[in-house]
């Protein structure tokens, strides 16, 4: 895109950066007028959607090469290893390569089922002989293989099935007589186990996360407001904890970042099998079901099998058609086809940004539906979602302008070449990048980290652990056409979470007939200060925010970044300037407003008594002197030098940056630990006690602790983080819930069995309330862990 832009003469430039949207055609036009007749434009373009000259097309020497790297790695017992190359190779193989008399596609996958059969991943080495039988039929190898798994599942029909037709095409004695004899080895079966070749069944699409209903009883009304535009409100009382809203993306992408790690059509992901797309080295998906789902076609074979049914009885004949079958039907609303146009191996997939790629699947899906005209003059008015273009800076316009004419030329050239690369396409596609900007929801998985179950509950903890802790992970960005509807706030009373692409929204609190039902578009109160936050969300969303949070003073915001009074026995805040002045623009509405008879009175008064806690003397003051002086304590008056209080804060804060490294090199020991406590001393002498930097401090400190196998000091700096939490946010918000996952740990690490039950149970309440049922199907080692702390108290009680 750089060379792009050096190419833009500096009127126009500066025409495109300050464009409104009434601009658009002038400036889209005058632009690709331009690129249009640069042979340095068609170099570039050419170089995104060419597929000779791309870098996601499948190269069979390469396949070749990296199947011997495998199999070098597999004879040396490096199984991981081994595991990594054939699942390279099976990305970049052409579907009819042929190595040696065997496809190569079928040969890979058996490679790498022999190496998840030695990982001890029976079913996935299961799952990929499979996949090399309805490539090849006749592979004796693979009907032998197969067997062995069934036989170690107690699949013992299967497996004497399996081996039978092994012994059918195997052509010397010898091996008759030895597969002869693993038949014999086969426990007698009965007739009730199953097969686990069943995977590309749609009904399996998305690893079994299937979507809740909506409660009957609930319903939703969209308003329009003057400050917020449209958005989502109750249409009758809502109790917490119901889910209001269910959707599956209108179109969605996976974030680069998780292209290796992810599926690319659930999201989910992937596990040591995963199924490469058949036409290009790009995609990867976690089943044959979700591969088709994306629109692509299974892998299958088309040779005649009927010489292998010769002399076999009709089960076994049965058997063998079962397994392989040529053709796997589906129905067209069971196929998304969101991949297919970019499908051709090009590189412009891979290079364009998120945002681009999810536009062109935007574009496409309309076009294939029928809905969108060729020249997209008419893609606005059809997904009737707001965007903020006027309000972007000069250098965001720049970009889009450019990537809409990119994307509208690869997607003509590579995929649709009807589509019109003109001024009105590229004018549309320009709004539709603003929408994706504004609109789009980034889909987030809670990533874990540690082993709790490395920790024996007797004392004893495995040396250079993490503790168990929870990380959000962005692995994709979609589009939902209603859920892009409610609004926000940062004190939320709705929860959004993803079963693989399907969005779920549940609400945190009870929620009155007529209230504006609305999420955190960003950090929530107890995370970034209110000036920060509103920062953020102009920046990102071109709103000033006027949520009940940043309209009101509340305690999380006056203390997040506070610093302590200089009489160490005021607990009031002193403010430095910039939070200060924020602070003082929201006293009026926090003195002025009224107290009203519905619930909201209970939250008042609250809010009223925490801010008394810290800040006393803005209660007592008159209207026409309310002001909030930088560097005062709020509650008793006295005077701090917040500057020299930075500077000391800011060193203590170096010491404890370098031990990330130390945490994450599972290099621990008392000397640092000493290091890291002289550093929460000087934070706790100048900050406020419920400063965030100190919560974030105590956890640091807290792990420190845990690696270095000091399990009671480590609970202690856990414990002392969450109490600081509390204050920030509330008692069972979900941060509280992921700062106890930790607590757990160490409880249970520590031998504290009835502690870790009891932690368990708190958090297990705070996930109930934001996730529902799901929250064991989203946090997988929760079972595990509720598992361990009961079977811990079992055995000391």
């Amino acid at each position: 895109m750089e060379k792009l832009k050096s190419l833009i003469p500096e009127d126009l430039l500066q025409t495109v950066k300050s464009s409104s949207v009434d601009d658009l055609p002038s400036s889209s036009s005058s632009l690709l007028r331009l690129f249009l007749g640069l042979p340095q434009f068609h170099q570039a373009v050419s170089e995104l959607t060419d597929p000779d000259l791309g870098c996601c097309g499948k190269n069979e020497e390469t396949s070749l090469d990296l199947k011997r790297r495998g199999n070098l790695s597999f004879r040396s017992r490096d199984f991981h290893d081994a595991l990594r190359f054939y699942s390279k190779a099976l990305r970049v193989a052409p579907p009819d390569a042929i190595d040696g008399d065997k496809s190569l596609l079928a040969s890979l996958f058996l490679n790498r089922a022999n190496v998840l059969h030695n990982l001890g991943l029976y079913k996935e080495s299961l799952r990929d002989c499979h996949r090399a039988l309805r490539i090849d039929p006749c592979y004796a190898k693979a009907w032998y293989r197969r067997g062995k798994l069934n036989t170690l599942l107690g699949n013992y029909k299967d497996a004497f099935h399996d081996i039978t037709v092994s012994m059918s095409l195997e052509s010397s004695l010898a091996g008759k007589k030895q597969l002869q004899n693993e038949l014999k080895a086969i426990p007698e079966y009965q007739n009730t186990q199953t097969s686990e070749h069943d995977d590309c069944h749609p009904s399996n699409y998305a690893g079994g996360d299937h979507l809740p209903s909506v409660q009957t009883k609930v319903k939703l009304r969209c308003v329009s407001t003057k400050d917020k535009g449209r958005g989502m409100v109750s249409d009758c009382d809502i109790e917490q904890e119901s889910v209001i809203h269910i959707e599956e993306p209108f179109s969605v992408v996976i974030s680069k970042s998780c292209r290796e790690t992810h599926c690319h059509f659930c999201l989910n992901e992937l596990p040591a099998d995963a199924v490469p797309c058949p036409s290009c080295s790009r995609s990867v998906y976690c089943s044959e079901s979700c591969q088709i789902q994306s629109g692509e076609m299974m892998l299958t074979s088309e040779r005649d099998k009927h010489h292998i049914f010769h002399n076999l009885p009709d089960d076994i004949v049965e058997h063998i058609k079962g397994i392989t079958p040529a053709d796997v039907y589906y129905s067209e609303n069971e196929c998304i086809q969101e991949h297919q146009h970019e499908c051709r191996g090009a590189n412009w997939p891979a290079v364009l940004p998120s945002d681009a790629v999810l536009a062109g699947r935007v574009i496409m899906k309309l076009i294939n539906q029928g809905k969108a005209v060729m020249d997209l003059s008419n893609l606005q008015e059809i997904l009737e979602l707001s965007h903020s273009y006027s309000m972007m800076n000069p250098e965001s316009k720049l970009e889009m302008h450019l990537l809409s004419i990119v994307l509208i030329w690869c997607l003509s050239k590579s995929s649709c070449p009807d589509l019109s690369v003109c001024e009105a396409a590229v004018t549309q596609t320009i709004i539709l990048l603003a929408q994706i900007k504004v609109n789009s929801i980034a889909v987030v998985r809670m990533k874990s980290s540690g082993d709790f179950l490395k920790c024996i509950p007797s004392g004893n903890v495995s040396a250079k652990e993490q503790i168990q802790s929870l990380e959000q992970i962005r692995v994709g960005q979609a589009l939902y056409k209603t859920g892009s509807l409610f609004n926000h706030s940062c004190k939320p009373n709705i929860h959004l979470y993803f079963l693989s692409r399907g969005l779920v929204v549940r609400t945190t609190e009870f929620v009155p007939l007529g209230s504006p039902l609305e999420l955190s578009y960003g950090p929530e109160v107890g995370k970034w200060d209110c000036k920060n936050r509103i920062r953020f969300l102009e920046e990102e969303y071109f709103f000033h925010c006027r949520c009940r949070c940043c309209s009101q003073i509340n305690i999380s915001d006056l203390v997040i970044n506070g610093y302590c009074c200089v009489n160490t026995n005021c607990t009031g805040v002193v403010l430095d300037s910039n939070v200060a002045t924020c602070e003082s623009s929201k006293l009026n509405n926090f003195l002025t407003a009224p107290k009203s008879l519905d619930h909201h009175i209970k939250v008042w008064e609250k809010v009223h008594t925490d801010v008394g806690e810290v800040a006393s003397s803005l209660l007592s003051k008159h209207r026409d002197s309310l002001h909030i002086e930088p560097d005062i304590c709020l509650k008793c008056g006295s005077r701090c030098d917040v500057k020299n209080s930075h500077a000391a804060v800011n060193k203590a804060w170096n010491h404890l940056r370098r031990v990330d490294e130390l945490i994450n090199s599972g290099q621990a020991n008392v000397s640092v630990i000493s290091d890291c406590l002289r550093s929460i001393a000087v934070l706790r002498t100048f900050l406020h006690m419920y400063n965030k930097d100190i919560a974030d401090a105590e956890d640091k400190v807290a792990q420190v602790c845990y690696l270095a196998e000091e399990l009671l000091d480590a609970r202690k700096h856990c414990e002392a983080s969450i109490k600081i939490l509390k204050r920030l946010y509330e008692d069972e918000h979900v941060v509280i819930g992921n700062e106890m996952v930790k607590l757990a740990s160490i409880q249970l690490a520590s031998g504290d069995s009835s502690g870790a039950w009891n932690t368990t149970k708190k958090f297990s309440k705070i996930f109930s309330k934001y996730y529902g049922s799901h929250a064991e199907t989203l946090f997988s080692y929760l079972p595990c862990l509720k598992q361990e702390a009961a079977k811990a108290l079992n055995l000391s009680s």
